[in-house]
């Protein structure tokens, strides 16, 4: 039996949660032909943010990491909300990463990894991407990291 993103989200001990509604005037999710673009998530875990505050402040890389992580479980689970199967993802195309961070921050690939490193985990080949990573010095709710994500599906 070939392996699935969702076998392997299983195999990772990962159960995507009820996506997120949006707190503004935007949409979770939209369809450009076979693009379907996610807006930024934040890195919640059961319902609340896993941390707040800045990378180089008083948020850790490790614990910045497992943020972008379950930034993106949230993409996932929009995604899968999107399209109902994510097997039908043929690429992951890109991801943008937003750190909250202190002006002599620089670790920002380090911290984005966490979103990647699980892109790749869960969708192969397919997962590996595009990116962008930013330093702001703010987020919504006083997240530290926030992640969007463009996928391609059939």
């Amino acid at each position: 039996m070939p392996e699935t993103p969702s076998s392997r989200l299983a195999s990772l001990g990962i159960v995507l949660p009820t996506p997120a509604t949006p707190v503004a005037n935007y949409v979770s999710w939209t369809r450009s032909g076979s693009l379907i673009v996610i807006s930024g998530q934040l890195p919640l875990k059961d319902g609340k943010l896993l941390a707040t505050g800045k990378l180089g402040g008083e948020v850790s890389i490790e614990t910045g990491v497992e943020a972008a992580k379950f930034c993106f479980i949230n993409l996932a689970a929009q995604l899968q909300s999107a399209v109902g199967d994510l097997s039908k993802v043929t690429k992951v195309v890109r991801l943008g990463g937003f750190i909250s961070c202190t002006p002599d921050f620089t670790a920002h690939a380090a911290v984005m990894n966490g979103a990647s490193d699980l892109a790749v985990a869960v969708f192969g080949d397919v997962g590996r991407h595009a990116r962008s990573t930013v330093g702001v010095p703010s987020l919504p709710l006083d997240a530290p990291v926030e992640v969007e994500g463009m996928f391609e599906i059939v």
